[in-house]
């Protein structure tokens, strides 16, 4: 299975659905924040295409950090799952749920 990375994300929390990933992200030299649940992703820090079908996480992104965080998502007090990591070990979780 060959998706985006934002694709796979998304992927990740509808089979994931207790899941919120809050990923860092560096597009073009400026960053972002973008919350992914249950198949959506919306940017924490800037205004999110109303058409699902725009990637947030465009292809150039580079992916700065990811948290997992339990649902429902409170930014005044998140329930971290695991935190810091990098894409290289989001993998193994991804491949868990054959991704």
């Amino acid at each position: 299975m060959d998706l985006a990375v934002g694709k796979r994300l998304e992927q990740y929390t509808i089979k994931k659905p207790h899941e919120v990933l809050i990923v860092d992200v560096e597009i073009a030299q400026e960053q972002d924040t973008i919350a992914i649940f249950k198949g959506f992703s919306s940017s924490l820090m800037r205004p999110t295409a109303f058409d699902p079908d725009i990637p947030v996480i465009s292809e150039r992104a580079k992916i700065l950090n990811i948290d997992r965080v339990a649902s429902p998502y409170n930014p005044e007090s998140p329930r971290y799952i695991q935190q810091g990591l990098t894409w290289e070990t989001m993998q193994p979780l991804l491949a868990e749920v054959g991704l």
